[in-house]
């Protein structure tokens, strides 16, 4: 089947907000669809072209049957410079610098095949942050009076695996040695004995300790002491020695 000059399939680009599985809708009560954001390298200049291209194909088609042959001046497209910020004012994250940044999204979930088209099964290969080729149709809408294209998701070819977004690890990154692990409790010490009193050197040899009174009966025993000479009583009348 020849494809239309609304149709696209990109060179690789790696994915963002991925939702290939399991539809999922931005805001509580809208429809849910199935959805990815594209960051499209600016050195890939081969698939912005033919994104251009598209995108004024669908504009063609709109003028015949959405808005009564008037080209809007204004016309709203899917494509954003990932250097620059959001329609909402804010910035691109980190991930898009250096790229383009378009969302598609459709209501059927789309075929997601290998590089030998073989479809993949195990949901663990489908993340944000792998590589792919995808095709995309664009189209003409007017809605709540905005006239602009959007982006339809078609099959996604998965081409290699890329380092996850937003926080996700593999199984092999999260129990590897590098990984940190269950809490472990600080290995004890062995138990060393505290150091021994040091005390200056003694008169009474090298190694002596200080000398401490010996106790008796839980009192010191006083050391003995010289004994003390012996004088006469005097008579203080006469002044002379009293005999005993």
């Amino acid at each position: 089947m020849a494809f239309k000059p609304t149709q696209v399939t990109t060179n690789e680009i790696r994915i963002s907000y991925e939702h290939l599985l399991k539809p999922y809708a931005n805001q509580p009560g809208a429809e849910e669809k199935y959805s990815l954001t594209l960051l499209i390298p600016k050195r890939d200049v081969a698939t912005k072209q033919r994104i251009d291209a598209a995108i004024m194909a669908a504009a063609e088609e709109g003028m015949k049957d959405k808005w009564g042959g008037v080209r809007p001046a204004q016309l709203a497209v899917p494509i954003y410079d990932g250097d620059g910020v959001r329609p909402n004012g804010e910035a691109f994250g980190e991930e898009c610098k250096g790229c383009w940044v378009m969302t598609a999204s459709s209501k059927q979930r789309p075929e997601i095949v290998d590089l030998g088209l073989n479809p993949i099964i195990d949901a663990t290969q489908i993340y944000s942050g792998m590589y792919a080729n995808v095709n995309l149709n664009f189209f003409a809408y007017f809605n709540s009076g905005k006239k602009g294209v959007g982006c339809g998701l078609g099959p996604v070819q998965k081409t290699r695996d890329g380092e996850p977004l937003g926080g996700r690890v593999s199984a092999a990154e999260a129990f590897s040695s590098a990984a940190p692990g269950p809490y472990a409790a600080p290995a004890t010490q062995p138990y060393a004995a505290p150091a021994t009193t040091q005390y200056a050197a003694s008169p009474y040899g090298a190694n002596a300790a200080p000398w401490t009174p010996p106790t008796q009966y839980g009192a010191p025993v006083q050391p003995p002491y010289p004994a003390q000479p012996q004088y006469p009583d005097i008579n203080p009348v006469t002044g002379q020695p009293i005999q005993r």
